[in-house]
């Protein structure tokens, strides 16, 4: 009895014997594993490297504010970035304390402890990681930090990680805590180009930040942790939401009283942004943007638009987010010149053709912003280049608004049957003149009445734009064809939802954007040839070395003869079609209107030799607009705007196509090229919509046979896809306006479905149209 007492008395201490000797065997075949496999040498290197960056910084290592400028084609200054960061650096005992242990709350309870890295916040971080299988919290310390933001990159591998602990280890060493605090709330991003809690305090509330009370204090502290997520431009809501977690943890830990903690988060946080952010707004935000895209590329971050699953489709964005947010800042503090191809000639045009078309619609949303919108992207045909950009109406507002140009997607109606299905259509032996039948569609588009043209060309289906035509074109060719147009011109938002007969007439699941029209038509204009657009020529560091040339390489998309056998059709738009009236004074020019359907998107795309120019026009939250189709505010915008920019240029016409054997074949029944003729009636769009040929939305509920083939309503068989082809009438006033003579008569045709809840925009946060920052995070990865 007594021998089995010692026996378990002892077997605790055997059962830790061992667990000792399995972890040294561990360790020690960790270490052999160290040195054999050549890692102790690269940690040694990588140390060196850490004692090397930490022994040669100084104080004004941490004071790194060099101004980047950006420049006009002509050469004048269209902005200066961070121009007075160096007025913002404050010194510690300038720093009040409720910053500083806002930040140690939240960032680094054991700052004052730790000696640059805290290892058991990486246990814990570690532990959370495997429990939770992703990152629900950090183990990086403020000093970690700012050894990161000041001597690193964001890339996340272990050799970053490695000697940003080695660096972090170094700075406490040269370093006092408090100089450590100083240098980290100089230097950490606090959004819309605001490096540093001085320049926060400026750029969001106009003030010192020794004047912020506690609740703007914590407000601030709230968005390093996630610049994006927490922007309090585009996402005040999430801002203030972790502000209220910053003052519950202050109060938690003794900082602040409960009565100080009830009155801060019952403070209503108002922005109070200077009036000097106000200046070219859409061109800048586009060309910051497209600079820090070009900083991207020049790394070698290769952009993507498709992805095979979602999962690899949100690691692409994180990836994306991340080199984003490093270029941005490189951007803001490294002394760029930035040459752009904008025209500010033309774009005080394109501007005020927007505002003076829509001036008498005065209605506004709660945040004063104008609820009916409009946008526009002028490239030059010539090189590729954005000349000019119109993100929406102007207004008298603190800071950069929402650019509707490159952020918001909308339902293109009509106006995207040229991309995805005619000039397609063109290059596998269609011509203008093949003949065509318009009858009715089994599960597709009917037409107004029950009333059929019969055998047209398809020159006359496009001026009319007779969505039954276009449908059974499309399902020749297949959505997976017609839509592999767009892919290649890297339409950012398309969806697998997408691939149905619908997005023949522009009923996509996301829409597109004005920049990504335009860029298409200028593939038209282009000779089929597509270039990514942009506005960045070249970037050069402040030494005037060379960081950055654009290529503007052009792409084929589509084959020379079918862009011009398309630019030929085109033409006819303006002369016989849903634009005519709408055409240039002395320019031969080529486009195509859209509207969509309850007339709540309205476009027009067109182009000349010189300039291709993409208009929008509609409400931020999609809402019915009787008098706004292609033809009406759309068309005046871009004909003003157009005739402007051509005055004084040569007169120029488009190339003619190679004339090809007229091969009307497949479905399509070709019976008699006569009837051309015969059916002459349908030739000229009718006034005040007796036209016969209307294409409503009568339709059947799927046009694959079951509800489950389309995954949103906006899929289903053209329902509501009576896309109006915008035909001739008056050109309407500037004040809004019922249509009573003709100007609600277009074609039925033409007016393509959207899905109202996935045409807002980019979401709906932003249907107010004036919460996007200048950083571009906002808008889609990979969205051009």
């Amino acid at each position: 009895m007594a021998a089995k007492k010692k026996k378990k008395k002892y077997r605790g201490f055997w059962i830790f014997v061992k667990v000792q000797f399995v972890l040294s065997l561990l360790v020690l075949g960790g270490l052999g594993y160290y040195v054999l496999g050549g890692y102790a040498s690269e940690v040694g290197s990588i140390r060196k490297e850490a004692d090397s960056l930490v022994r040669n910084s100084t104080e004004e290592t941490f004071r790194r504010y060099r101004t980047s400028v950006v420049y006009a084609a002509d050469g004048s200054v269209i902005s200066r970035l961070n121009d007075q960061g160096a007025s913002y650096y404050l010194k510690r005992d300038e720093i009040p304390q409720p910053v500083i242990d806002a930040v140690v709350c939240m960032e680094d309870q054991r700052f004052y402890q730790h000696r640059g890295v805290d290892f058991r916040a990486l246990v814990r971080a570690a532990k959370s990681l495997l429990e939770n299988r992703k990152i629900t919290q950090g183990g990086s310390t403020i000093t970690m930090q700012l050894a990161r933001n000041v001597f690193l990159t964001q890339e996340k591998t272990w050799q970053r990680k490695v000697e940003e602990i080695f660096i972090a280890q170094n700075l406490e060493k040269k370093y006092t805590k408090d100089q450590i605090l100083e240098f980290y709330l100089n230097n950490i991003y606090y959004g819309n180009g605001y490096y540093g809690i001085g320049a926060a305090g400026s750029g969001y509330f106009d003030s010192e930040v020794g004047d912020l009370d506690l609740s703007q204090i914590a407000f601030l502290c709230a968005i390093p942790n996630n610049p994006t997520v927490y922007d309090p431009v585009t996402h005040m809501d999430h801002a203030v939401e972790r502000r209220d977690r910053i003052l519950g943890k202050m109060r938690d830990d003794g900082k602040i009283t409960q009565m100080a903690y009830a009155a801060a988060v019952a403070e209503n946080i108002t922005l109070k942004r200077p009036e000097a952010m106000e200046k070219n707004n859409y061109v800048e935000t586009y060309a910051y943007y497209c600079a820090t895209r070009a900083l991207m590329e020049q790394e070698g971050f290769v952009f993507r638009y498709q992805f095979a699953t979602e999962d690899e489709r949100e690691a692409y964005e994180q990836a994306y987010s991340e080199s984003y947010s490093e270029c941005q800042k490189q951007l803001y503090t490294e002394g760029y010149q930035i040459y752009t191809s904008f025209d500010l000639q033309l774009q005080e045009e394109l501007q005020a053709a927007v505002d003076d078309t829509l001036s008498g619609f005065t209605e506004k949303n709660d945040e004063g912003v104008y609820d009916l919108q409009g946008a526009a992207v002028c490239i030059d045909n010539n090189n590729g280049y954005v000349r000019a950009m119109v993100g929406g109406r102007e207004q008298d507002f603190d800071g950069y608004t929402l650019n509707r140009a490159y952020q918001s997607y909308r339902q293109p109606g009509s106006a995207i049957k040229p991309l995805t299905v005619y000039t397609p259509s063109f290059e596998r032996n269609y011509t203008p003149e093949s003949i065509v039948v318009d009858e009715p569609v089994e599960d597709g588009p009917k037409n107004a009445n029950g009333t059929y043209l019969g055998n047209v060309t398809v020159r006359t289906a496009v001026e009319k734009s007779i969505n039954t035509i276009a449908w059974k074109l499309y399902e020749e060719l297949t959505p997976q064809v017609g839509l592999s147009y767009l892919e290649n011109m890297h339409f950012s938002r398309l969806d697998a939802a997408d691939y149905v007969p619908a997005t023949a007439l522009g009923g996509f699941t996301n829409g597109v954007s004005p920049l990504e029209m335009a860029a298409g038509y200028a593939a038209l204009a282009n000779d089929g040839m597509y270039r990514e657009p942009t506005c960045i020529m070249r970037i050069t560091d402040d030494t005037g070395a060379e960081v950055y040339l654009a290529a503007q390489e052009g792409q084929e998309v589509y084959r020379q003869n079918a862009a011009r056998m398309m630019t030929d059709v085109l033409k006819g738009v303006f002369i016989n079609g849903t634009g005519r009236g709408l055409g240039l004074s002395d320019m031969p020019c080529a486009g195509k209107t859209g509207t969509t359907n309850d007339h709540k998107d309205g476009w027009l795309v067109g182009y000349t030799r010189y300039y291709t120019t993409s208009v929008w026009v509609g409400y931020d939250m999609p809402k019915e607009m009787d008098s706004l189709m292609g033809n009406t505010y759309p068309g005046k915008i871009w004909q003003t705007f157009m005739e402007q920019a051509h005055e004084g240029l040569e007169w120029l016409d488009f190339l003619p196509y190679t004339q090809i054997p007229d091969a009307s074949s497949g479905e399509m029944e070709a019976e008699d090229a006569a009837t051309d003729e015969g059916n002459a009636q349908g030739e000229t769009p009718a006034e005040n919509g007796d036209t016969p040929q209307e294409n409503v939305t009568d339709t059947p509920d799927t046009p694959q046979g079951s509800a489950t083939d389309v995954p949103s309503s906006s899929q289903e068989n053209g329902q509501g896809i009576s896309d109006t082809p915008d035909a001739t009438q008056e050109q309407p006033s500037d004040a809004p306006q019922q249509n009573t003579t003709g100007t609600s008569q277009e074609n039925a045709s033409d007016v393509s479905q959207e899905n109202a809840a996935q045409s807002s925009g980019e979401n709906a946060a932003q249907s107010s149209g004036e919460n996007a920052s200048d950083t571009p995070q906002e808008t889609a990865p990979g969205a051009p």
